[in-house]
């Protein structure tokens, strides 16, 4: 896998031994926005305006963090108005590559690299730092617009209304404190609460962990008992942001990263929920399970040293889920 110092490559990702066992994922680098006029948004500097077919959106259908910005490309409208590149699902010692011999994978249709590294390097020569999807890429000014998905999500929610027409709001100003606190306690126990189970190189931390997962869990079953989505009976960005990851609960968080406690399917309320959200228009062709199961038995190593990728039960997805 590895990250990137002063523009060279190094053969390393994260590092528990520092943190007694715990993972600890790294802020993003790049956060400026895109806006309607070009304007700064609130970090970064300006310059980014909204326009058809000047940016491109680089992702691993397999990550959940760029999964996210796919969902809001297609529920915002934008499909004709932002390309995509799509890595391979493999995330080896060369980290994402470009290689195109799977099914899905694109290879970089921008610029023809071989590695996502030399997208990065490109922006900035000299960068350090992981190498992560998504990327939002400006051709215009040849350079990275933001790799952090939470705010790419909240520009492809607004930026572009103007030329899409498309006034769908994900981020209603009245419920912006609420969402932001459903996604606080989301993102730690449950979407980075995965990985904290799953990367845990001691048992302490790998036990708060999964404490703290199946707590939420088990909230989020009794909230969506009396509550059709997360902040009642509108859909929000909180819901998009907790559905890739349990989209990847059954096919790879429960086994792969040893967060079996229960399963997805064993939450009716969750599961029901979760395929609504599968079914919503546009949103099930963004979801790549052979992607997902490929990349996270495959890629990591020190987890599945002998990469058997597992042949999981068969789910259905398009069952109807009787919400609403």
């Amino acid at each position: 896998m590895g990250q990137l110092v002063d523009g060279t490559w190094h053969d390393t990702w994260y590092d528990t031994k520092s943190t007694g066992g715990a993972f600890v994922r790294k802020e993003a680098k790049f956060r400026n926005w895109v806006t309607p006029d070009g304007a700064p948004g609130p970090s970064g500097e300006g310059g980014f305006a909204a326009e058809s077919a000047r940016y491109h959106l680089y992702v691993s259908y397999a990550c959940p963090w760029a999964h996210r910005t796919l969902i809001f490309r297609e529920i915002k409208g934008l499909s004709d108005h932002i390309d995509v590149s799509v890595v391979h699902p493999d995330m080896l010692s060369d980290g994402w590559t470009f290689e195109a011999d799977f099914p899905g994978a694109t290879g970089d249709t921008l610029h023809g690299a071989r590695f996502m590294r030399e997208v990065y390097t490109r922006a900035v020569p000299d960068v350090s730092g992981r190498v992560t999807v998504p990327v939002l890429w400006d051709k215009q000014r040849d350079t990275i617009v933001s790799n952090e998905s939470s705010e790419i999500i909240r520009m492809f929610n607004s930026a572009f209304d103007g030329l899409t027409g498309n006034g769908d709001d994900y981020w209603p100003d009245p419920l912006r404190d609420r969402i932001e606190e459903v996604n606080a306690r989301i993102y730690s126990t449950v979407n980075n609460g995965v990985y904290k189970a799953g990367f845990a190189t001691s048992q302490a931390p790998y036990d708060a962990a999964v404490g703290e997962l199946f707590d939420s869990l088990d909230w989020l079953e009794g909230h969506l008992a009396d509550n059709r989505y997360l902040l009642g009976d509108r859909l929000t960005e909180a819901d998009w942001r907790l559905f890739t990851t349990l989209a990847r609960f059954d096919p790879v968080y429960q086994l792969h990263f040893k967060c079996n406690r229960k399963r997805l399917v064993d939450y009716p309320n969750l599961w029901a929920y979760t395929r609504e959200l599968y079914q919503y228009p546009g949103v099930a062709g963004t979801v790549h399970f052979d992607h997902i199961v490929r990349h996270y038995h495959y890629s990591h190593e020190t987890i599945n040293p002998h990469r058997i990728i597992p042949i999981n039960p068969v789910l259905d997805w398009e069952a109807p889920h009787g919400r609403g």
